[in-house]
């Protein structure tokens, strides 16, 4: 069954809400300066943020009634214009999205409060937020293409925020020029999918190329989607810009960057390689990409000395990890790498805020010189460690469970290898996991002395820090619906491909 909406101007319920409300943002932020009113433009974008939430809520209870709802942007109905093609998956990736995005506005209140330049803070990050959901629920290439723009140029920004430093506007700048760089390979694999299939839509190129006998143009396209989706997912050897953007931007944008923004970038190089080819063909080439991220990242993980930076490389790796998901190309592969993008947004996400509590109270990102704060900053350091834990694959926590399957899908797909190589690099990535809480709990230096973090911040992290140990003790919800995501990509095919095409 299928829902068809095609009179007028068309948007999914949940981007509306998120245009409007970066659009009225501007308006709520000069009406808090204008007439005094303080965190007016903040509650205004937790109000946002809640309602995308819930609407994401109700747009789901269509979704499993219709099973893929079409929604047709304006004039000519799919597949000769553009539409939203929004199934389970969407849902799922959209939900990651906006929970994140809750949780990091609500830390934001208090970590922000000092700064100037709130109004273009917040518009910013809803539109980063818009933009990724638009591209979680296009549902053909040039409709991907201009949310995954607004969600890179909403970002670039965001990098270089606080510009009264070089470090983040040399890092924004890296930043800008190599995913412009991406967006052109972009641009070229889609004029090489239209002039294969005569159509950018994502059901008719399914309909049309999968299964197509190998040539130079289908390497040719396939290089071109890895490299334009793979900067974005920081996949290596295309990650150098996230080592430096992540540590230079704010903690909340750090939070959102490695929690959802590469996971999305993941989310579109599975979506389209899944719709375009055979996994046949892209298995060995995504397994070695998956062997050399994660191996990479966690070595250069062991050799930093910031904080933030050492995150940034450990998310690199945790890409790694999704990738083996995605090598595998089987249901239960996919089901992995959903979970694993849901569960690495809570801990990435805390990881970074934890660590931006840290940085907030300490001034300072380099580890040595935060010996003993666990015990000045005892809750913060707590939740810091959980994540870390998580990140680890620890048992008892979300972690453990995705990397679990994850690596079962690799054996299982007769990647054997492979999940070896993933058992070895999340046991190697544990060494600057313990180097990081040893610091953490050590003596610290003569006169060194931090205050706890604010009660919103700390809530915020001790609320994500209960998500991933219930996460890790009851699973079954949050598998469950990685499942039915997992399916309405792999078993619903023919589904997906007759919403359009009938």
């Amino acid at each position: 069954m299928v829902d068809i909406i095609s009179q007028g101007i068309n948007l999914p319920l949940p981007l509306l809400m998120l245009l409007l409300g970066g659009l009225t943002s501007l308006m709520v932020g000069l009406l808090s300066e204008r007439i005094g009113v303080a965190k007016l433009r903040e509650v205004w974008m937790i109000i946002v943020s809640a309602a995308t939430l819930t609407s994401i809520y109700y747009l789901n209870q269509s979704v499993q009634k219709a099973g893929v709802l079409v929604i047709s942007i304006w004039g000519q109905l799919p597949p000769l214009g553009g539409c939203f093609e929004i199934d389970t998956l969407s849902i799922f990736m959209s939900g990651s999205i906006a929970v994140l995005g809750f949780l990091v506005a609500l830390y934001s209140i208090s970590y922000m409060e000092k700064e100037s330049r709130l109004t273009e803070f917040y518009t910013l990050m809803t539109f980063m937020m818009a933009g990724m959901t638009g591209v979680v629920m296009a549902g053909d290439m040039f409709t991907l293409f201009v949310f995954w723009e607004l969600m890179g140029l909403s970002s670039y920004v965001l990098v270089a925020f606080l510009k009264s430093k070089w470090g983040p506007i040399e890092a924004g700048f890296k930043y800008l020029v190599m995913s412009a760089t991406a967006g052109a390979f972009l641009i070229l694999s889609m004029a090489i999918i239209y002039g294969m299939t005569g159509t950018l839509n994502f059901a008719a190129i399914a309909d049309n190329l999968r299964g197509a006998a190998v040539s130079p143009w289908i390497i040719a396209l396939f290089s071109t989607l890895v490299v334009g989706f793979g900067v974005k997912s920081a996949i290596v050897p295309l990650h150098t810009w996230l080592p430096d953007a992540h540590p230079e931007a704010p903690s909340p944008i750090s939070a959102l960057l490695s929690g959802i923004v590469i996971e999305t970038g993941l989310y579109a190089l599975a979506r389209v390689l899944f719709l375009t080819f055979d996994p046949g063909m892209f298995k060995l080439p995504i397994a070695f990409l998956a062997v050399l991220t994660m191996t990479l990242a966690n070595v250069m993980a062991l050799l930093q000395t910031d904080i933030k930076r050492l995150l940034a490389y450990s998310s690199i790796a945790q890409v790694g990890y999704m990738l083996i998901g995605l090598a595998a190309g089987t249901t239960y592969g996919f089901m992995a790498l959903f979970l694993h993008i849901f569960n690495h947004s809570m801990m990435k996400g805390m990881a970074f805020l934890a660590s931006g509590s840290i940085v907030h109270e300490t001034g300072t990102r380099d580890i040595s010189s935060l010996r003993g704060i666990g015990k000045m900053m005892p809750v913060t350091s707590l939740s810091l460690f959980i994540a870390l834990l998580g990140l680890g694959g620890v048992p008892g926590t979300n972690g453990f469970i995705s990397k679990y399957h994850l690596f079962s899908a690799a054996f299982g797909s007769g990647l054997g290898w492979l999940g070896i190589m993933g058992v070895l690099n999340s046991a190697l990535s544990m060494a600057y996991y313990i180097r990081i809480m040893q610091v953490l709990l050590g003596s610290p230096k003569e006169g060194f002395k931090a205050n706890e973090a604010p009660i919103l911040m700390l809530t915020v992290t001790m609320a994500m820090a209960a998500i991933i140990v219930i996460l890790g003790i009851w699973p079954a919800p949050l598998i469950n619906f990685a499942t039915s995501a997992s399916q309405s990509l792999v078993e619903g095919l023919s589904t997906y491909i007759g919403a359009v095409l009938g």
